[in-house]
């Protein structure tokens, strides 16, 4: 069983046991080939090429992709993969399911762990989110603020970082930005149980490589 005294020590206090490594997207850009080809004959006709609706995405990002988790028994390389979410994607590790109608990752085994993942628009009113995040935990328990800079977390920073701790568990209510400038709305609900620590690392992990589209 996990107190709360614990869990803030992994997730804030004290350097949680995730070692992230930093996603590099692989970016390349598609021009279309200039023609220098001769004059066609007067009867043969020739069909210029077509751009409408000719889209090539600037960015794109690796199929899979390893990370580098500290577990009980050691550093351990594991392997996620990529999934499309509705706007963004992400890396999700074996153990864990992703809906993407719903943007949910969840643990498979256990899907009472999961956490919603909810773009945000770029108007977003990071006071009115605040209120409506502390009254949905006011529920779970007594709320904490860790907003700011989270100190050797995978999400490194947090523009809000509600967290209410209880009977139950732990939930939380983030807002957080990609390195693109993508604001993201995350709400974590971790029970208390025998899966909890299994999920709250990896789940962060792969809540740090949200990317929009």
């Amino acid at each position: 069983m996990i107190q709360l005294k614990e869990l803030r020590s992994v997730f804030i206090k004290i350097p949680i046991l995730v070692m992230f490594v930093a996603l590099t997207a692989c970016s390349g850009e598609t021009e279309l080939p200039a023609t220098s080809e001769p004059s066609a004959p007067t009867n043969e006709s020739v069909t210029a090429p077509t751009t409408e609706n000719e889209e090539t995405s600037a960015t794109t990002r690796p199929q899979t992709e390893s990370f580098d988790l500290m577990t009980g028994e050691g550093n351990s390389s594991q392997t996620a993969t990529l999934h499309q979410g509705e706007g963004f994607t992400l890396y999700v590790f074996e153990k864990f399911s992703f809906d993407a109608a719903k943007g949910r990752l969840s643990l498979t085994s256990n899907p009472d762990y999961y956490v919603d993942i909810e773009p945000l628009p770029s108007d977003y009113d990071l006071e009115k989110l605040k209120t409506t995040g502390q009254e949905n935990l006011e529920k779970f328990g007594a709320v904490t603020d860790y907003s700011g800079e989270l100190i050797e977390h995978p999400l490194g920073f947090a523009e809000l970082y509600l967290q209410a701790s209880g009977e139950k568990g732990i939930n939380d209510y983030m807002v957080w930005k990609s390195e693109k400038g993508d604001a993201f709305l995350f709400r974590l609900h971790n029970p208390k149980g025998e899966e909890a620590s299994d999920f709250a690392s990896p789940v962060l992990v792969s809540l740090s490589t949200v990317q929009g589209e």
